[in-house]
């Protein structure tokens, strides 16, 4: 059997050929998960900034100013801080589930960003069931607050753990149906296809004025899935020490003061996403029909304009939570629980009820 030599070189190189695409292909998966990550992290220590500066001015006081002109620097400045710290372990703790918890608190979160749509056609991952991998995945950070509270053979640390976990699910399920409402009235669960239905008509297009109970119902349950004032009864001090994160010291606590921020940020985008129109102009179409199509260019500058006009209603978004703060006392446990079940869960069963109702009749 004579085997040409030629064939054998032809089929070698274009062997290599494929491997090298594959080898490419997966490097180049890197560049924007490193982009995003980084814009995330940015984004994170500008919403520190901002809470300590209208923090500041609400209690009349001056806020960070030495760490750079103004504090911006002040959160990188804590950071580096908490990295230099030394990591205690409880000596009768469990160390492995000790050391896990903050990780899979802050991954889990970190997975939500990857389908938040910042611009046109500008997204990680766009999936036909995004908005629900958003919420799956955002369930999994109370198991990371549980083995913290457990690993630390503390029995505060582990009530407070059983705090986070059971404030978590009972928020969840209004959230939830709030965000299955949003999908019904879009006739998609993807992100990208809820911000396209909104696009119509501009300002008066937002799902904010078609869903306004839903919105309620959204913002309440995004606070107390933060664990933000006035429901941050896991790390109530007054009674839990500082909650599942009694123990923990240096840069493990850094991560849960990150996971707290990550959360807030990623519940602010998709505020933004489901109610507030996305990367779309607040202008009419009607009124100026050529500026409306600025930011669904496909070059530099149309994406530029939609991550703009995204951030702009975000951060806008954050001033509601951090006033709030400084302005509503802490409630007591029973009336966090009385507030998920007994209102915020009949309220959304009734609005998805409605949608339901008004989509068939349209139909």
């Amino acid at each position: 059997m004579i085997v040409d030599t030629t064939e054998v070189q032809d089929i070698n190189s274009f062997s290599r050929l494929e491997s090298l695409k594959e080898l490419y292909g997966t490097i180049w998966v890197f560049p924007p998960i490193l982009t995003l990550v980084l814009g995330i992290t940015i984004g994170v220590l500008v919403i520190v900034w901002l809470e300590r500066e209208i923090s500041a001015g609400i209690q009349q006081r001056i806020g960070p100013e030495y760490a750079s002109p103004l504090g911006i620097l002040q959160a990188l400045v804590d950071g580096t801080k908490l990295l230099f710290k030394e990591n205690l372990l409880p000596s009768r703790g469990n160390t492995r589930l000790f050391s896990i918890g903050p990780s899979i608190a802050v991954i889990s979160i970190l997975l939500s960003y990857s389908v938040i749509p910042f611009s046109y056609h500008l997204i990680l991952v766009d999936l036909n069931i995004g908005i629900f991998l958003w919420i799956a995945v955002s369930s999994i950070a109370p198991i990371g607050l549980l083995m913290s509270g457990y690993g630390s053979n503390n029995k505060y640390s582990f009530l407070g753990g059983l705090r986070a976990a059971a404030q978590s699910i009972s928020y969840e399920i209004p959230l939830t149906l709030c965000v299955l409402s949003i999908s019904l009235l879009s006739n998609s669960s993807s992100t990208v296809d809820i911000v396209g239905a909104q696009s119509k008509y501009g300002f008066w297009g937002w799902n904010l004025w078609r869903q306004p109970i839903g919105f309620i119902v959204f913002l309440i349950s995004s606070l107390a899935e933060c664990e933000r004032l006035p429901f941050d009864l896991p790390e109530a001090e007054e009674e839990l020490v500082a909650g599942y994160q009694t123990e923990y010291s240096g840069i493990k606590f850094g991560l849960f003061y990150v996971a707290s921020y990550l959360n807030l940020l990623v519940s602010s985008l998709f505020v933004t996403v489901l109610y507030l129109g996305g990367w779309n102009l607040a202008i009419p179409y009607i009124f100026v029909p050529g500026l409306f199509e600025i930011n669904k260019a496909d070059g530099i500058f149309g994406t530029t304009i939609g991550i703009f006009i995204t951030l702009a209603k975000t951060y806008l978004f954050l001033f509601i939570p951090i006033t709030t703060r400084w302005t509503l006392p802490r409630l007591r446990m029973d009336q966090l629980f009385n507030l998920g079940w007994k209102f915020l869960l009949p309220i959304s069963l009734g609005n998805l009820l409605l949608t339901t109702s008004s989509q068939l009749l349209s139909l």
